[in-house]
């Protein structure tokens, strides 16, 4: 297995040159391989629109005479896989690209007609568009060129609606969504979205049998040519004025299996009415009352399209049907009583989920490991009961040694939770659910880390916490109890001499205590992250922990331990008192098309007072930087803090063993900077995307005694954070990336590159500059000065999900 490391650059190698190749290929022409009275589209352009729609206009160019942008691939890739005998392929086409844009005159009138009807709808009812096409050696351009005429504009405005009830409904909403008004230039868009607003509100005030053709405008000239005047109607059904409708008692089925509902089962309808609502559930699987507390079409309440959709959506995010139709019934056509019929299909309830990942670099290589079983009607009332058990390793490669040889991090964990759908609050029942479902979650979990010739943890963690949403963009969680209790051992072969007098090493790793404290977490706009729109999104948290037990020690007098600083013990142990701030802070900017721009921020501060101040905040509390959603140019743990130098860690032996565990800080500041594209529409089945990215940051310690080895006050100072010395500690890297997106995950594959690194001092910091001068000296003496660490520029990163 000498080989092993060799291999694997060779193969990243092999890879990017197989990419730089189709890259270069871009230069070649698409015309050699198509008939020779065919031409490819290299340009198109609109002429003579007014600025404010051309982007707009050029939307009705047809797709299949679109040229692609200048820096695609997407032509070329596809050139690269279909094309044969210098000719394009007529079947067994692969799906990788996208085909060139052809010269196709019957797509070229569509086009020039579609822009012209468009012209029209904004106003410019005279005008017409002609289409030029220029040829040469089997090129094409198009040049589609406008003559507007002059633009229209409403001179008066009026409406003819035949129901008064539906006149009084209209008008008293019609300021807070119409887009028509006096002197405006005609818009058929406006009429459009009027239209579907007026649709809208008549679904919301009880018009159940509204439909849109009652909606329509007429468009009257006037004297003036450039003056129309516009009309609203609102017609009414053919058997007579528009008539408002109320719910009655709901029917509530669920299928007996998922299978759906056979024919036979509707004569056996329950009968018993309760709140308004006739619950069957022929499965037998489910309790009533978790299910019907979500429906929101309550008997005697006007017909609402909003209650509905609230229904139709709380009752899928109770994750336990495939299926929700809702259907109406009309007992007699002269009532206005409406019986809303909702059938539900049940779903597997019960998965179970095998999961991995290869966590890779140039030094270590590891794989974890995750079975998880998933029961999503627990109790018959769509809990979601989750039970994971996770395993993993980390392992140094290198110097010819074999994979999984040198083993030295390993990790266990145990958790179950169940999660209700709905805020479970003694003496307090809060109706939530208008803008997504809440849940209470109760969890508990076991971890097990094992650092080896170091140390080993555990952790009991038990936790209750709410999660609910104050609007769909807004959503809270709220931990009023987090209870952990750890206890560390530091191994008996640890160097002596390393640990002596350094109390918060021993406090760090080989102690025993526990935490009782609350968190609060606060996002905004989590629902949007998918989407390509300009905002900002917002992920801000605490962790507050020891307060409340400070209080009841101060109170009663509660034992002290003077060997730790008189800290305080309940029940014999010491507790954890500490606040933990965290905000991530992101600026996503819409470039057009699948082009987006993310600027972020992530920082928080871990700060350890009171009971804890001599020793600390818990070590699963610190920050660290680097890593695959970080500093991406550095491993995870590799980074900081501060101006911090491995080479003041006495031994190789002692480098080697404190791998990961040294590299900690109180503090993180990260930014990132990121521009998304998409580069292949058709890739193996999925959409290639790609990224560049520049990223900086660090993390430091607050205080002299923040430090792990007992190194000199020097050292100890170049790691805490400054603001004089900001600029002097900023890791700076940047990198490029690949997105291989199969809709429901992404894998990605991430290359970064150190440009700044504050381990050094003064010019040296620039580490970009010994890459393409030097390299090898530098390397050498970095390596023999810091062994068994290897000092590398190039960091991959491999992960499945978006980095943020």
């Amino acid at each position: 297995m000498k080989a092993y490391q060799p291999f694997i650059y060779s193969k990243l190698k092999s890879l990017a040159i197989l990419l730089l190749f189709i890259v270069l290929i871009q230069a070649c022409s698409s015309t050699k391989y198509i008939a020779d009275y065919q031409s490819i589209v290299k340009k198109v352009t609109i002429d003579s629109v007014d600025e404010r729609f051309e982007e707009q206009a050029y939307n009705y160019v047809q797709k299949d005479i679109k040229p692609p942008s200048a820096f695609s691939i997407n032509v070329p890739l596809y050139n690269f896989f279909n094309t044969k005998d210098g000719r394009y392929k007529t079947n067994n086409i692969k799906p990788f690209g996208t085909p060139p844009a052809i010269l196709d005159s019957t797509l070229v009138e569509i086009s020039r007609n579609q822009i012209q009807k468009f012209l029209v709808g904004k106003g410019y009812f005279n005008a017409k568009v002609a289409a030029k096409i220029k040829v040469e050696n089997k090129k094409a351009e198009i040049k589609f060129i406008a003559n507007q005429g002059k633009a229209s504009y409403i001179d008066k405005i009026s409406d003819s609606i035949f129901t008064e009830n539906v006149k009084n409904v209209y008008e008293s909403v019609k300021p807070t969504f119409t887009r028509l008004r006096k002197g405006m230039q005609y818009d058929v868009d406006s009429l459009t979205y009027e239209r579907e607003q007026i649709y809208r509100v008549m679904k919301e005030n009880g018009y159940f049998y509204f439909l849109r053709p009652y909606v329509n405008f007429d468009v009257i000239e006037t004297e003036k040519p450039d003056k129309v005047n516009l009309r609203l109607n609102i017609t009414n059904p053919p058997a007579g004025p528009h008539k408002q409708y109320n719910i009655d008692y709901t029917h509530m089925i669920i299928a007996p299996s998922p299978d759906g509902f056979p024919d036979s089962v509707r004569s056996k309808l329950s009968k018993d009415t309760v709140g308004g609502i006739i619950f069957t559930d022929f499965s037998k699987r489910y309790r009533k009352n978790p299910i019907v507390r979500y429906d929101f079409l309550k008997r005697g309440d006007m017909f609402d399209i909003r209650n509905e959709n609230l229904t139709f959506d709380r009752l899928y995010e109770l994750n336990i049907f495939k299926n929700v139709k809702i259907d109406y019934y009309n007992k007699d056509s002269t009532s206005n009583k409406l019986i809303p019929i909702i059938l539900l299909t049940p779903q597997k309830v019960m998965s179970n989920r095998v999961e991995g990942e290869i966590p890779f670099n140039a030094g270590t290589v590891g794989f974890n490991l995750s079975n998880t079983y998933t029961n999503n009607n627990f109790f018959r009332g769509a809990e979601r009961f989750e039970l994971q058990i996770k395993g993993g390793l980390q392992s140094r490669i290198g110097n010819g040694s074999k994979p999984f040889k040198d083993i030295y991090q390993r990790d266990f964990s145990v958790s179950a939770s169940i999660s209700v759908p709905r805020l479970i609050i003694p003496f307090y029942n809060p109706e939530l659910g208008g803008n997504g479902m809440p849940h209470t979650t109760f969890s508990s979990s076991y971890i097990y880390a094992l650092q080896k010739d170091i140390s080993v943890r555990n952790i009991f963690i038990n936790s209750v916490t709410y999660d609910w949403f104050e609007t769909k963009s807004k959503l809270h969680s709220f931990t009023p109890l987090n209870f952990e209790y750890r206890f560390g051992n530091v191994e008996s072969g640890v160097d002596s001499t390393t640990l002596n007098n350094n109390i918060y090493y021993a406090a760090l790793l080989n102690r025993k205590d526990f935490t009782l404290g609350m968190k609060y977490v606060y996002t905004l706009n989590n629902d949007k992250l998918n989407q390509y729109r300009t905002f900002v999104y917002l992920r801000g948290g605490i962790d507050i922990a020891g307060n409340l037990l400070q209080a009841i020690t101060s109170l009663t007098g509660a034992e002290r331990d003077p060997s730790r600083g008189n800290t305080a013990k309940i029940l014999g142990l010491p507790f954890n008192q500490y606040v933990r701030p965290e905000v991530d802070l992101r600026w996503y900017k819409h470039l057009g098309g699948e082009r987006q721009f993310i600027a972020r921020v992530n920082a928080g501060v871990g700060y350890a007072y009171g009971n804890a101040a001599n020793y600390g905040i818990p070590f699963e509390k610190l920050f660290f930087a680097g890593g695959s959603s970080g500093i991406r140019a550095w491993q995870a743990r590799t980074l900081g803090p501060g101006n911090y130098n491995r080479e003041v860690i006495p031994t190789p032996e002692a480098r080697k063993a404190f791998f990961g565990l040294d590299q900690l800080g109180e503090m993180k500041i990260e930014t990132n900077f990121e521009y998304r594209c998409t580069l292949v529409k058709k890739f193996f089945g999925a959409t290639l995307k790609g990224a560049a990215f520049v990223d900086a940051g660090n993390i430091w310690n607050l205080n002299n005694s923040s430090f792990i080895f007992n190194v000199d006050d020097a050292t100890r100072e170049k790691t805490l954070f400054k603001f004089s010395k900001l600029a002097q500690q900023l890791a700076i890297g940047t990198g490029v990336g690949f997105r291989y997106d199969v809709q429901y995950f992404v894998f990605r594959f991430d290359v970064g590159l150190k440009l700044k690194d504050p381990q050094f001092s003064g010019s040296d910091q620039w580490v970009i500059s010994k890459l393409f001068s030097g390299t090898k000296a530098f390397k050498d003496d970095y390596n023999a000065s810091h062994g068994p660490d290897t000092y590398r520029f190039v960091q991959y990163n491999f992960g499945i999900g978006m980095p943020f």
